[in-house]
């Protein structure tokens, strides 16, 4: 008989929560008796999973943002998460936490450039956070395309997770990963999560009340119509945000524990995980992908783009936020070229690199000192700052959740303004070019079909 593997990724992931003005993230009376949805979530699910051990035992990805709050707020929780994976490196020689683009950005929106810093920044701070280099990464909303995959695996990204129908391919055994072949020579393998019964555990909760009842009612009857046949090891990946386990559903953190431990070990399923699957089993089937799709949007990537039927009300202030963006993002960018390129000689190294200082790993100075071979004037010390600072906020401002749901009369796309705003004005205090009025008047045309609040005055809010 073949042997049934099992492996649960979860994606824990927070957005961006700070006033750019202070950094602290305001009082957010949803999450009472908490003081914000970090701290609520924390205590509801990333706090009782480690605990629990359960981060030892599932694939997972933390977004940047999130460590860094958990990281200020709760670093022995956080040393706990890395301490899991460490624990399977030495017992494996692989580990079982994978990196994420750094502000989850849905990157086959992005510029070139930019799918180069997310990137970076993401792997970086995986390295901070794990001391050890990513050989998987997860895609914010597993959005994805041949362009975002090249930069993968430059970066020497070996595999990601994706939904079933990104592939290009009728008849797709998602008990097996495939090998994508990319441009020059290049390929990534992807591991796509079985559809069926990741939805199932995410937006049903009866299936997800007995571990024991889960495995003997939806796993094994999987594991028997999806290639019983075949004399070879088979592997059912289930992919959910990680939050799941507490947070969206209460106590499931002990569904997890009992279904990774007693409930495979009683069926005779050998909990896995990607990396340790690649270090057992070869990758001997291909296949092409879709391109620009993603698991939580049926009109490839339009939730983040023109909008589109996956949420209500009228999307089209999507589109007009997205395009604001993008022009507000290239005139910052080009600002930031004509003067960092008086100073630097790669001013685009010089932003990819950067992450660095924000890590806390090397000093501003001695960064600047790296970078531009030289020692320079505190005014073009400030000035870097400034337009490095202003970078990273106009990153921070591309964050998927700005477009994910219904309204534009919420935190998540406010938020996205909020960013704007700040990089709008660290750029002047870099310049002397105020892009106040250009900003606006793009802004303007964003309007919430509830509210009727429009960009421009969120933008006056923050500016």
């Amino acid at each position: 008989m073949a042997k049934r593997y099992l492996c649960v990724h979860a994606h824990f992931y927070q957005p961006p929560r700070e006033d750019p003005r202070t950094g602290q993230i305001p009082i957010e009376p949803g999450a009472a008796p908490y003081p914000n949805w970090n701290e609520r979530i924390y205590q509801e699910c990333y706090r009782p999973n480690a605990e629990l051990n359960n981060y030892e035992r599932i694939s997972f990805n933390v977004g940047a943002t999130l460590f860094e709050w958990l990281a200020a707020e709760h670093p022995d929780t956080l040393a706990e998460i890395a301490n899991a994976d460490r624990r399977l490196v030495t017992r494996h020689g692989v580990g079982n936490a994978m990196a994420m683009p750094y502000h989850h950005t849905i990157l086959p929106l992005a510029t070139d450039l930019d799918k180069i810093t997310q990137v970076r920044w993401g792997i970086m701070d995986f390295e901070a956070r794990f001391g050890r280099k990513p050989v998987g990464m997860w895609l914010p909303e597993t959005a994805v395309d041949d362009a975002t995959l090249v930069v993968l695996a430059d970066h020497g990204i070996r595999f990601t997770i994706l939904a079933p129908w990104q592939a290009r391919k009728k008849h797709l055994d998602v008990t097996q990963p495939y090998r994508v072949a990319l441009p020059q020579g290049k390929s990534i393998i992807v591991f796509f999560y079985h559809a069926g019964l990741s939805g199932g555990i995410s937006f049903n909760p009866p299936l997800t009340v007995n571990a024991d009842h889960f495995v003997t009612d939806c796993l094994l009857p999987v594991y028997q119509s999806e290639g019983a046949k075949r004399a070879k090891a088979r592997l059912i990946l289930l992919a959910s945000d990680g939050e799941l386990y507490g947070h969206h559903q209460p106590l499931r953190q002990y569904f997890l524990q009992r279904l990774l431990t007693d409930s495979c070990h009683m069926n005779d399923i050998e909990v896995t995980y990607p990396a340790k699957w690649l270090q057992d089993y070869p990758v001997t089937r291909t296949v092409h992908l879709k391109q620009r799709t993603s698991w939580s949007c049926h009109h490839g990537v339009a939730r983040w783009s023109t909008g589109c039927a996956c949420t209500s009300l009228d999307s089209s202030w999507k589109k007009a936020l997205r395009s604001a963006l993008d022009q507000i993002a290239a005139e910052i960018d080009q600002i930031y070229y004509d003067i960092a390129s008086k100073l630097a000689e790669d001013v685009w190294e010089l932003r990819h690199a950067y992450i660095k200082v924000v890590l806390g790993q090397v000093s501003l100075a001695a960064y600047l000192r790296q970078m531009t071979g030289k020692s320079l004037s505190s005014a073009d010390h400030q000035t870097l700052l400034q337009l490095l600072e202003a970078q990273f906020e106009r990153q921070r401002m591309f964050a998927s959740c700005g477009w994910f749901f219904e309204d534009f009369d919420r935190i998540e796309p406010r938020n996205a303004v909020a960013y704007a705003a700040h990089a709008v004005r660290l750029t002047e205090l870099a310049s002397g070019i105020d892009l106040s009025h250009f900003a606006r008047q793009r802004l303007k045309k964003v309007v919430s079909p509830t509210s009727g609040l429009r960009g421009d005055q969120v933008f006056d809010q923050f500016r």
